[in-house]
């Protein structure tokens, strides 16, 4: 499987995008620091880690016995200069401002 489809498919699942929210606001973290923030088994956790490491999304550095682990950015990078960057930035933020502005109303009904 290329890289690329490894990506896409590691950012398919919501606890592999929710592991990589937490090492976005905090970056560093140990297994079980991120298994705080998730409502699953350790295992679980590991397993979708694995994952993410496997898509070059997360990247690992061992100090001592602890095993760190940092989002690797230049992945989600690569595919906004593949797709997205052709798109001017205005237009990107008037449709995100418009998509928040739609859900608020629904949540609102």
């Amino acid at each position: 499987m290329k890289l690329i489809d490894r990506i896409f498919k590691a950012l398919a699942d919501a606890s592999r995008r929710k592991l990589l929210d937490e090492l976005y606001l905090k970056n560093g973290q140990t297994l079980s620091e991120l298994c705080q923030h998730l409502n699953m088994s350790r295992q679980a956790v590991t397993k979708h880690l694995s994952s993410l490491e496997d898509a070059n999304l997360v990247a690992i550095s061992w100090q001592g016995r602890e095993k760190l682990h940092y989002l690797n950015p230049l992945p989600i990078s690569e595919i906004y200069h593949r797709w997205i960057h052709k798109y001017e930035n205005h237009h990107l933020e008037a449709l995100n401002n418009l998509k928040k502005r739609l859900e608020e109303d629904n949540k609102n009904d």
